[in-house]
């Protein structure tokens, strides 16, 4: 067999030996996740101690319950889960079938190096993976591809959807959507129109602007944005074009005449 041959057949064999005895090492410095009830232990445990330590800071205790529960696809309302899939990058989440074998191992294994393969909806299902990965606690791009592959082998795309918008932090000590909603419109997540949903939207990543609306600083801006988040919502035909044009007539809640 020729040298280079030789050199490849080593390299493939140092590849084959070398991949499983990083990934377990790694999986080794994680808390244990093998399942749903796994992250969802995790990530109750690290959301409630921060709920409750919010709370003890507060003049006047809050009505709130620090239970967070388990995280469901069908209690997000549906334009919600359209408005976050279109501004992360993704509207077409649901139409495309998840990414599975050798082309999501490829695509996990690239981002430890910061390369992004062809541009599919799995980047999606990493990106969605990625914020549960940092939330129960990986740290740097190894720790965090495994926690990554682990959360894929037992969540579908609604699951990784519905936990990252159930769990995500847009203030301190109030934590996922639903609590966001009460903070923010005094009102139940299920209850919101089209044009709070949009506003909320920009609460959450990519935006992360819950300071801007919570002391209704620029509502002007505010406005320019939500309709934005709307027309772009409209754009990729995820909601109609009359219910959006009447979402953009609404004045943005803050400015509204208490109830």
């Amino acid at each position: 067999m020729k040298p280079f041959l030789w050199t490849l057949v080593a390299l493939a064999t140092l590849f084959v030996i070398a991949v499983p005895v990083i990934y377990f090492a790694v999986a080794g410095q994680l808390p244990i996740l093998e399942s749903e009830y796994d992250l969802e232990r995790l990530l109750r445990l690290s959301i409630e101690s921060e709920r409750r330590s919010a709370q003890l800071g507060l003049y006047e205790k809050s009505k709130e319950s620090v239970a967070w529960p388990r995280p469901d696809f069908n209690r997000l309302p549906k334009n919600l889960v359209a408005l976050y899939i279109t501004e992360r990058g993704c509207p077409t989440y649901f139409q495309t079938p998840r990414e599975e074998g050798f082309i999501w191992v490829k695509r996990v294994m690239l981002g430890v190096v910061g390369v992004e393969p062809e541009d599919t909806d799995g980047w999606c299902e990493r990106v969605f993976a990625t914020s549960l990965a940092r939330r129960i606690g990986a740290r740097g791009r190894l720790q965090e591809a495994v926690a990554i592959h682990k959360l894929h082998r037992f969540l579908k795309k609604d699951g990784l959807v519905a936990y990252d918008l159930h769990s995500v932090r847009v203030t301190p000590g109030t934590i996922g959507v639903e609590a966001g909603a009460r903070v923010l419109f005094d009102k139940p997540l299920a209850e919101l129109t089209l044009s709070e949903l949009a506003e909320f939207t920009l609460a959450t990543p990519p935006h992360d602007s819950w300071q801007q609306l919570s002391t209704c600083t620029n509502p002007l801006l505010i406005r320019q944005n939500r309709d934005q988040v709307i027309d772009r919502l409209k754009m990729v035909g995820l909601v109609p074009v009359d219910l959006a044009r009447n979402a953009k007539l609404q004045p943005v809640a803050c400015l509204r005449e208490p109830q």
